[in-house]
């Protein structure tokens, strides 16, 4: 049958209208935004989080990796990501500027109630460990030099030489407050180093002093020893899951599917998780699968991070 250009014509207009008004009735995909900042422990969390809500929701996850700094913070007040994982020490003093306390309680609750009206934002449950700051020395040096306290590496500290990260120095709850509190004074001015390099200045012995984080992995695997907080001067530092409120509302299976993760996750747990990442070399996407498989039963395979 021979079809004339006017046939040819109606018949190419109204497949493309049924093609727009297919397109038109489609669901359009879920997705949520995840942001890690720059240190191992952010991007296995982001990994977790991303792969259980892929597991247990239909919502598809897309990751911004390795931001520093305050800029999950900002890139969630601006809507361009939808949730990270945060610490309730640096919320507290950082972002909302208030004096640090060492009820992990009260600052949680204050963190509970501020950031839904000043960032339409909500902090879910603790993962389930606290990652405060730590002072960390050698343990062969620590023991020769019978330091177990602050309070005892403050008498020692003209003879000791230290190096910190650009943060520590940088934070009111860092450097200046830890000095005054223990009257620490190293016998020349600490050295500035990026995070990956402090452990490795410790371990050659270039220092003597450095500042970790408690669940650190690579802390017992290189033989040091944290000294011992006996002035409880740095506070509470508890991983939380913050998340857009607009992003609840839209996704409710959201707010369940983070929830699960309430609870779960121990500081021995993130050490020995951190360690396979920093020490063994494994993908941070590989340890966390096999954490969940072996924690929550998740088992459904995950998209690749983006």
């Amino acid at each position: 049958m021979k079809i004339s250009k006017n046939d040819f014509f109606f018949y190419s207009c109204w497949l493309l209208c049924l093609f727009a008004v297919a397109g038109c009735t489609s669901k359009p995909e879920k997705q949520v935004v995840i942001c890690s900042k720059d240190f191992t422990e952010q991007a296995i969390l982001a990994e977790i989080l991303a792969q259980h809500i892929e597991a247990k929701t239909d919502i598809k996850v897309k990751q911004e990796q390795n931001l520093g700094g305050a800029l999950c913070h900002q890139s969630l007040t601006a809507g361009k990501i939808d949730l990270y994982v945060e610490y309730t020490g640096t919320a507290y003093a950082n972002i909302l500027k208030q004096k640090q306390i060492s009820d992990p309680k009260k600052v949680l609750d204050y963190l509970k109630q501020e950031y839904p009206k000043q960032f339409k934002a909500e902090w879910t449950e603790p993962l389930g460990f606290n990652n405060s700051f730590a002072i960390i020395m050698r343990g062969d040096q620590a023991k020769t030099l019978n330091l177990q306290t602050l309070s005892q590496l403050g008498k020692a500290s003209p003879n000791l030489r230290a190096a910190f990260g650009p943060e520590f120095n940088q934070r009111e709850d860092g450097l200046a407050g830890l000095a005054k509190t223990y009257g620490i004074k190293f016998r020349e001015q600490p050295k500035e180093l990026l995070l990956g390099l402090l452990y490795e200045a410790l371990q050659q012995k270039q220092v003597d002093v450095i500042a970790g984080n408690t669940t650190d992995g690579v802390i017992q695997s290189l033989g040091l020893v944290v000294i011992k907080d006996d002035k409880n001067y740095f506070p509470p530092y508890q991983a939380v899951p913050v998340v857009r409120s607009q992003i609840l509302e839209k996704y409710p299976e959201l707010r369940q599917a983070i929830a699960e993760l309430g609870g779960q996750i121990s500081e021995e747990d993130m050490r020995k998780l951190n360690y396979q990442v920093d020490g063994q070399q494994q993908e941070a996407r590989q340890v966390a699968r096999e954490f969940l498989q072996q924690k929550l039963g998740d088992s459904k395979p995950v998209t690749p991070a983006k």
